[in-house]
């Protein structure tokens, strides 16, 4: 195999083993796939990979449980460096004005990743919001939301920061979606990073 299909190899385990490790509280492994100065970006929370980790594992401990699926990649490679997109699901459960439901989030995991050493890591994890939905578990309950406190989110989280915010989450409320300024200024981000530019 020729370096750049290993490359894109190694970049596809790690984004897999990211979602596998942190919804299976397997902490040690999951530190492994960041860099030391790696930072995770996300509606809950903005800080660095250990920091992360820690608030993860105290609410995985807790019984919060927020659950990714993945599906497609696409990576582009500049040397050393990379962004890997990987369309996914983001799921969580719990109360939403007194009424278990589910909210199931579709968008993308943006991904700027360096090799160091050999090693591919993530350097900063920003996710992509692109639509949600709000689901009772029991169809026959509907949670009334409130339609202030909704229309505060953007559109593609309002549902998942609506339950988020509802069990004490500081939710970030300028995030990309599909469209709009900051998936752009997202982009430029990547263009900058693959260019050999400062994050």
């Amino acid at each position: 195999m020729n370096d750049v299909l290993i490359d894109r190899l190694a970049i596809r385990d790690l984004v897999e083993n990211w979602a596998v490790w942190r919804d299976a509280g397997d902490w040690e492994r999951f530190r492994g796939v960041w860099h030391d100065d790696g930072r995770m970006m996300a509606t809950w929370f903005q800080g660095t990979a250990d920091q992360f980790i820690a608030v993860s594992r105290k609410g995985f401990e807790n019984g919060v449980r927020i659950l990714h699926f993945l599906g497609g990649t696409s990576i582009d490679l500049s040397g050393v460096r990379a962004i890997a997109q990987t369309k996914m699901t983001i799921s969580q459960r719990a109360a939403v004005e007194g009424v278990e439901c589910d909210v199931v989030c579709t968008g993308r995991f943006y991904d700027f990743l360096e090799k160091r050493d050999g090693r591919w890591g993530v350097v900063l994890r920003q996710p992509i919001y692109e639509k949600d939905r709000l689901d009772p578990i029991d169809p026959t309950k509907a949670p009334k939301l409130d339609p202030e406190l909704l229309a505060r989110f953007p559109e593609g989280y309002r549902h998942l920061a609506y339950l988020q915010t509802g069990i004490g989450y500081e939710v970030k409320r300028d995030m990309p979606g599909l469209t709009g300024t900051e998936v752009e200024k997202l982009y430029e981000r990547g263009r900058r990073w693959l260019a050999g530019g400062d994050l």
